[in-house]
Protein backbone atom coordinates (compact mmCIF):
# COMPACT_ATOMS: atom_id res chain seq x y z
CA UNK A 1 0.00 0.00 0.00
CA UNK A 2 1.34 3.40 -0.98
CA UNK A 3 1.23 6.32 1.45
CA UNK A 4 -0.49 9.50 0.32
CA UNK A 5 -0.20 11.31 3.65
CA UNK A 6 2.32 10.29 6.31
CA UNK A 7 2.29 10.79 10.08
CA UNK A 8 5.32 11.32 12.31
CA UNK A 9 5.73 9.45 15.63
CA UNK A 10 5.15 12.69 17.56
CA UNK A 11 1.76 13.21 15.92
CA UNK A 12 0.63 9.58 16.14
CA UNK A 13 -0.72 9.67 19.76
CA UNK A 14 -3.08 12.51 18.85
CA UNK A 15 -4.27 10.62 15.77
CA UNK A 16 -4.87 7.43 17.74
CA UNK A 17 -6.63 9.31 20.53
CA UNK A 18 -9.25 10.58 18.08
CA UNK A 19 -9.42 7.66 15.67
CA UNK A 20 -8.63 4.41 17.52
CA UNK A 21 -11.24 5.11 20.22
CA UNK A 22 -14.02 5.02 17.61
CA UNK A 23 -12.65 2.88 14.75
CA UNK A 24 -9.98 0.20 14.38
CA UNK A 25 -6.69 1.53 12.99
CA UNK A 26 -3.96 -0.09 10.91
CA UNK A 27 -0.43 1.34 11.12
CA UNK A 28 1.76 0.94 8.07
CA UNK A 29 5.49 1.49 8.40
CA UNK A 30 8.94 0.19 7.63
CA UNK A 31 10.59 -2.41 9.88
CA UNK A 32 12.32 -0.92 12.92
CA UNK A 33 10.46 2.37 12.84
CA UNK A 34 8.90 1.82 16.28
CA UNK A 35 5.28 0.89 15.54
CA UNK A 36 4.98 -1.61 18.40
CA UNK A 37 6.51 0.64 21.06
CA UNK A 38 4.33 3.57 19.98
CA UNK A 39 1.19 1.46 20.35
CA UNK A 40 2.25 0.27 23.79
CA UNK A 41 2.97 3.85 24.88
CA UNK A 42 -0.45 4.94 23.60
CA UNK A 43 -2.15 2.15 25.57
CA UNK A 44 -0.29 3.21 28.73
CA UNK A 45 -1.42 6.80 28.20
CA UNK A 46 -5.04 5.56 28.35
CA UNK A 47 -4.26 3.31 31.31
CA UNK A 48 -5.15 0.27 29.21
CA UNK A 49 -3.35 -3.05 29.21
CA UNK A 50 -1.86 -3.77 25.78
CA UNK A 51 -2.49 -7.34 24.60
CA UNK A 52 -0.36 -8.18 21.58
CA UNK A 53 -1.22 -10.92 19.07
CA UNK A 54 1.37 -11.72 16.39
CA UNK A 55 -0.33 -12.55 13.11
CA UNK A 56 2.55 -14.76 11.97
CA UNK A 57 2.15 -17.00 15.04
CA UNK A 58 -1.62 -17.47 14.95
CA UNK A 59 -4.01 -20.08 13.59
CA UNK A 60 -7.73 -19.32 13.10
CA UNK A 61 -8.66 -21.34 16.20
CA UNK A 62 -6.35 -19.12 18.29
CA UNK A 63 -8.89 -16.34 17.69
CA UNK A 64 -12.19 -18.14 17.29
CA UNK A 65 -11.45 -20.51 20.16
CA UNK A 66 -12.55 -24.10 20.59
CA UNK A 67 -16.12 -25.43 20.84
CA UNK A 68 -17.61 -26.19 24.27
CA UNK A 69 -20.99 -27.54 25.39
CA UNK A 70 -23.24 -25.18 27.33
CA UNK A 71 -26.75 -26.38 28.16
CA UNK A 72 -26.60 -29.09 25.55
CA UNK A 73 -25.51 -26.68 22.83
CA UNK A 74 -22.05 -26.04 21.44
CA UNK A 75 -20.48 -22.63 21.23
CA UNK A 76 -16.97 -21.36 20.61
CA UNK A 77 -15.05 -20.23 23.68
CA UNK A 78 -12.61 -17.43 22.74
CA UNK A 79 -9.10 -17.62 24.25
CA UNK A 80 -8.42 -16.06 27.63
CA UNK A 81 -5.97 -13.57 26.11
CA UNK A 82 -8.87 -11.96 24.21
CA UNK A 83 -11.92 -12.64 26.39
CA UNK A 84 -11.37 -10.09 29.14
CA UNK A 85 -13.76 -8.32 31.46
CA UNK A 86 -11.99 -4.95 31.56
CA UNK A 87 -11.35 -2.67 28.57
CA UNK A 88 -7.94 -3.09 26.95
CA UNK A 89 -5.90 -2.32 23.83
CA UNK A 90 -5.85 -5.24 21.40
CA UNK A 91 -2.74 -4.88 19.25
CA UNK A 92 -2.72 -7.06 16.13
CA UNK A 93 0.94 -6.91 15.15
CA UNK A 94 2.08 -8.25 11.76
CA UNK A 95 -1.59 -8.57 10.83
CA UNK A 96 -0.94 -8.40 7.11
CA UNK A 97 1.74 -11.11 7.42
CA UNK A 98 -0.79 -13.64 8.73
CA UNK A 99 -2.31 -16.38 6.59
CA UNK A 100 -5.54 -15.55 4.68
CA UNK A 101 -7.55 -17.82 7.02
CA UNK A 102 -6.26 -15.89 10.03
CA UNK A 103 -7.05 -12.57 8.38
CA UNK A 104 -10.61 -13.81 7.83
CA UNK A 105 -10.88 -14.78 11.49
CA UNK A 106 -10.14 -11.15 12.39
CA UNK A 107 -13.08 -9.74 10.37
CA UNK A 108 -15.76 -9.77 13.06
CA UNK A 109 -13.28 -8.87 15.80
CA UNK A 110 -12.14 -5.78 13.90
CA UNK A 111 -15.47 -4.55 12.54
CA UNK A 112 -18.02 -5.76 15.10
CA UNK A 113 -15.63 -6.00 18.07
CA UNK A 114 -16.90 -9.50 18.83
CA UNK A 115 -15.93 -13.15 18.51
CA UNK A 116 -18.94 -15.45 18.64
CA UNK A 117 -20.98 -14.28 21.62
CA UNK A 118 -18.08 -12.43 23.25
CA UNK A 119 -17.88 -8.64 22.78
CA UNK A 120 -14.90 -6.48 23.61
CA UNK A 121 -15.56 -4.41 26.75
CA UNK A 122 -16.70 -0.84 26.19
CA UNK A 123 -13.65 1.43 25.97
CA UNK A 124 -11.40 -1.13 24.30
CA UNK A 125 -9.39 -0.17 21.23
CA UNK A 126 -8.19 -2.30 18.32
CA UNK A 127 -4.98 -1.39 16.50
CA UNK A 128 -3.26 -3.40 13.78
CA UNK A 129 0.21 -2.87 12.33
CA UNK A 130 2.36 -4.27 9.59
CA UNK A 131 5.18 -3.69 7.14
CA UNK A 132 4.82 -2.92 3.48
CA UNK A 133 5.73 -5.38 0.75
CA UNK A 134 7.99 -2.68 -0.72
CA UNK A 135 10.13 -2.90 2.45
CA UNK A 136 11.19 -6.45 1.52
CA UNK A 137 9.42 -7.63 4.67
CA UNK A 138 7.08 -10.57 5.16
CA UNK A 139 3.71 -9.27 4.00
CA UNK A 140 0.73 -10.87 2.30
CA UNK A 141 -1.92 -9.13 0.20
CA UNK A 142 -4.67 -7.85 2.46
CA UNK A 143 -8.19 -8.70 1.30
CA UNK A 144 -10.36 -5.75 0.33
CA UNK A 145 -12.90 -6.76 2.98
CA UNK A 146 -10.22 -6.40 5.67
CA UNK A 147 -8.78 -3.18 4.22
CA UNK A 148 -12.26 -1.66 4.25
CA UNK A 149 -12.67 -2.45 7.97
CA UNK A 150 -9.69 -0.32 9.05
CA UNK A 151 -8.58 3.32 9.09
CA UNK A 152 -5.09 3.27 7.53
CA UNK A 153 -2.33 5.47 8.94
CA UNK A 154 1.14 5.60 7.38
CA UNK A 155 4.00 6.18 9.80
CA UNK A 156 7.40 7.49 8.78
CA UNK A 157 10.62 8.09 10.67
CA UNK A 158 11.33 11.59 11.95
CA UNK A 159 14.83 12.45 13.14
CA UNK A 160 13.54 15.32 15.28
CA UNK A 161 11.05 13.04 17.03
CA UNK A 162 13.64 10.32 17.52
CA UNK A 163 16.25 12.71 18.91
CA UNK A 164 13.72 14.08 21.39
CA UNK A 165 12.96 10.54 22.48
CA UNK A 166 16.66 9.61 22.58
CA UNK A 167 17.53 12.53 24.86
CA UNK A 168 15.05 11.24 27.45
CA UNK A 169 15.94 7.56 27.17
CA UNK A 170 19.68 7.35 27.74
CA UNK A 171 20.78 6.80 24.14
CA UNK A 172 24.58 6.83 23.78
CA UNK A 173 25.87 10.39 23.17
CA UNK A 174 27.85 9.32 20.10
CA UNK A 175 24.66 7.99 18.51
CA UNK A 176 22.63 11.07 19.46
CA UNK A 177 25.24 13.49 18.14
CA UNK A 178 25.77 11.54 14.94
CA UNK A 179 22.06 11.36 14.08
CA UNK A 180 21.74 15.06 14.93
CA UNK A 181 24.45 15.79 12.36
CA UNK A 182 23.19 13.28 9.80
CA UNK A 183 19.40 12.99 10.28
CA UNK A 184 19.17 11.47 6.81
CA UNK A 185 20.98 8.41 8.17
CA UNK A 186 18.31 7.57 10.76
CA UNK A 187 16.56 5.25 8.32
CA UNK A 188 17.43 3.54 5.05
CA UNK A 189 15.38 1.48 2.65
CA UNK A 190 15.55 -2.20 3.64
CA UNK A 191 17.82 -4.02 1.17
CA UNK A 192 16.74 -6.94 -0.97
CA UNK A 193 19.68 -8.98 0.30
CA UNK A 194 20.25 -10.33 3.80
CA UNK A 195 22.25 -7.51 5.37
CA UNK A 196 21.75 -4.96 8.16
CA UNK A 197 20.05 -1.66 7.44
CA UNK A 198 19.65 1.58 9.40
CA UNK A 199 16.48 2.27 11.36
CA UNK A 200 15.52 3.80 14.71
CA UNK A 201 15.64 0.26 16.14
CA UNK A 202 19.12 -0.34 14.68
CA UNK A 203 20.50 2.89 16.17
CA UNK A 204 18.96 1.94 19.52
CA UNK A 205 20.69 -1.46 19.34
CA UNK A 206 24.01 0.20 18.48
CA UNK A 207 23.57 2.53 21.46
CA UNK A 208 22.93 -0.40 23.80
CA UNK A 209 26.03 -2.35 22.76
CA UNK A 210 28.27 0.73 22.83
CA UNK A 211 27.05 1.48 26.34
CA UNK A 212 27.77 -2.11 27.32
CA UNK A 213 31.36 -1.85 26.08
CA UNK A 214 32.03 1.55 27.69
CA UNK A 215 34.09 4.52 26.52
CA UNK A 216 37.28 2.45 26.11
CA UNK A 217 35.86 0.46 23.21
CA UNK A 218 38.49 0.20 20.46
CA UNK A 219 38.08 1.17 16.82
CA UNK A 220 37.96 -2.42 15.56
CA UNK A 221 35.11 -3.23 17.94
CA UNK A 222 33.24 -0.06 16.97
CA UNK A 223 33.53 -1.12 13.33
CA UNK A 224 32.24 -4.60 14.15
CA UNK A 225 29.24 -3.20 16.04
CA UNK A 226 28.40 -0.51 13.49
CA UNK A 227 28.64 -2.82 10.47
CA UNK A 228 26.55 -5.37 12.37
CA UNK A 229 23.64 -2.99 12.87
CA UNK A 230 23.68 -0.34 10.11
CA UNK A 231 24.03 -0.10 6.35
CA UNK A 232 27.61 -0.28 5.12
CA UNK A 233 27.73 3.42 4.18
CA UNK A 234 26.23 4.59 7.48
CA UNK A 235 28.45 2.27 9.51
CA UNK A 236 31.56 3.56 7.76
CA UNK A 237 30.49 7.15 8.36
CA UNK A 238 29.69 6.49 12.01
CA UNK A 239 33.09 4.88 12.53
CA UNK A 240 34.74 7.95 10.99
CA UNK A 241 32.62 10.22 13.18
CA UNK A 242 33.88 8.48 16.33
CA UNK A 243 37.42 9.06 15.09
CA UNK A 244 36.69 12.77 14.70
CA UNK A 245 35.45 12.84 18.30
CA UNK A 246 38.49 11.03 19.61
CA UNK A 247 40.98 13.02 17.56
CA UNK A 248 39.31 16.39 18.23
CA UNK A 249 38.41 17.06 14.60
CA UNK A 250 35.58 19.56 14.42
CA UNK A 251 33.68 20.70 11.33
CA UNK A 252 32.95 24.12 12.84
CA UNK A 253 36.66 24.67 13.41
CA UNK A 254 37.39 23.67 9.81
CA UNK A 255 34.71 26.02 8.47
CA UNK A 256 36.13 28.91 10.51
CA UNK A 257 39.63 28.19 9.25
CA UNK A 258 40.81 27.31 12.76
CA UNK A 259 41.62 23.68 11.85
CA UNK A 260 42.74 22.09 8.56
CA UNK A 261 41.08 19.28 6.65
CA UNK A 262 42.65 15.87 7.49
CA UNK A 263 45.44 15.22 4.97
CA UNK A 264 47.16 11.99 5.94
CA UNK A 265 46.29 8.84 3.92
CA UNK A 266 45.22 7.01 7.09
CA UNK A 267 42.74 9.85 7.74
CA UNK A 268 40.90 9.45 4.44
CA UNK A 269 37.77 8.08 6.14
CA UNK A 270 37.74 11.17 8.39
CA UNK A 271 37.99 13.38 5.31
CA UNK A 272 35.03 11.65 3.67
CA UNK A 273 32.96 11.97 6.84
CA UNK A 274 33.74 15.68 7.23
CA UNK A 275 32.99 16.26 3.53
CA UNK A 276 29.58 14.59 3.91
CA UNK A 277 28.93 16.59 7.09
CA UNK A 278 30.00 19.76 5.22
CA UNK A 279 27.51 19.00 2.45
CA UNK A 280 24.73 18.29 4.97
CA UNK A 281 25.48 21.59 6.76
CA UNK A 282 25.27 23.55 3.51
CA UNK A 283 22.01 21.85 2.49
CA UNK A 284 20.49 22.63 5.88
CA UNK A 285 21.73 26.20 6.45
CA UNK A 286 22.23 27.88 3.08
CA UNK A 287 19.08 29.86 2.13
CA UNK A 288 17.27 28.93 -1.07
CA UNK A 289 17.27 32.61 -2.13
CA UNK A 290 20.45 34.60 -1.67
CA UNK A 291 18.50 37.85 -1.41
CA UNK A 292 16.87 36.63 1.77
CA UNK A 293 20.10 35.33 3.28
CA UNK A 294 20.95 36.35 6.82
CA UNK A 295 24.40 37.59 7.74
CA UNK A 296 25.16 34.11 9.06
CA UNK A 297 24.01 32.52 5.79
CA UNK A 298 26.13 34.89 3.69
CA UNK A 299 29.14 34.25 5.92
CA UNK A 300 28.68 30.49 5.60
CA UNK A 301 28.49 30.79 1.82
CA UNK A 302 31.69 32.88 1.72
CA UNK A 303 33.63 30.54 4.00
CA UNK A 304 32.31 27.47 2.19
CA UNK A 305 33.91 28.52 -1.10
CA UNK A 306 37.34 28.86 0.51
CA UNK A 307 37.01 25.58 2.39
CA UNK A 308 35.88 23.87 -0.82
CA UNK A 309 39.04 24.99 -2.59
CA UNK A 310 41.15 23.62 0.25
CA UNK A 311 39.22 20.36 0.15
CA UNK A 312 39.67 20.03 -3.62
CA UNK A 313 43.44 20.40 -3.22
CA UNK A 314 43.43 17.35 -0.95
CA UNK A 315 40.74 15.30 -2.72
CA UNK A 316 38.85 16.41 -5.78
CA UNK A 317 36.51 13.47 -5.24
CA UNK A 318 35.50 14.76 -1.79
CA UNK A 319 35.00 18.28 -3.13
CA UNK A 320 32.76 16.95 -5.90
CA UNK A 321 30.83 14.96 -3.28
CA UNK A 322 29.96 18.19 -1.47
CA UNK A 323 28.33 19.83 -4.50
CA UNK A 324 26.92 16.69 -6.19
CA UNK A 325 23.25 16.43 -7.21
CA UNK A 326 20.81 14.42 -5.12
CA UNK A 327 19.71 10.85 -5.89
CA UNK A 328 17.12 12.12 -8.39
CA UNK A 329 19.70 14.15 -10.31
CA UNK A 330 18.44 17.51 -9.01
CA UNK A 331 20.73 20.12 -7.42
CA UNK A 332 20.99 19.51 -3.67
CA UNK A 333 22.52 22.91 -2.89
CA UNK A 334 20.91 26.30 -3.70
CA UNK A 335 21.34 27.33 -7.33
CA UNK A 336 22.85 30.72 -6.40
CA UNK A 337 25.60 29.01 -4.42
CA UNK A 338 26.37 26.58 -7.25
CA UNK A 339 26.57 29.52 -9.67
CA UNK A 340 29.03 31.28 -7.37
CA UNK A 341 31.05 28.09 -7.05
CA UNK A 342 31.23 27.80 -10.82
CA UNK A 343 32.28 31.46 -11.09
CA UNK A 344 34.63 31.92 -8.15
CA UNK A 345 36.23 28.58 -7.37
CA UNK A 346 38.32 28.35 -10.59
CA UNK A 347 39.56 31.88 -9.88
CA UNK A 348 40.31 31.00 -6.26
CA UNK A 349 42.11 27.85 -7.34
CA UNK A 350 44.22 29.86 -9.82
CA UNK A 351 45.05 32.44 -7.14
CA UNK A 352 46.33 29.71 -4.81
CA UNK A 353 48.44 28.08 -7.53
Amino acid sequence: MQATVKVTPARLPEVLLHVAVVRPVFLWGAPGIGKSSLVREFARSLDLECVTLLGTQLAPEDLIGVPELVGGRSRFAPPESIARDEPYCLFLDELNASAPEVQKAFYSLILDRRIGTYELPEGSVVIGAGNRATDNALARPMASALINRLVHVHLHASADDWLTWAAANGIHPWVVDYVAQRPDHLWSTPPKTEEPFSSPRAWHMLSDVLTSYGDDVDDETIAMLAFGTLTTAHASAFRAYVKTVRHAYDLDAVLKGEAPWPRRPEERDLLYFLAEAFRARLIKELPADQRGASARGRDLGFRAKTRLVELAEISLECAQLVIANDADGAPALPIWFLVEIGRDVPRLMAARA
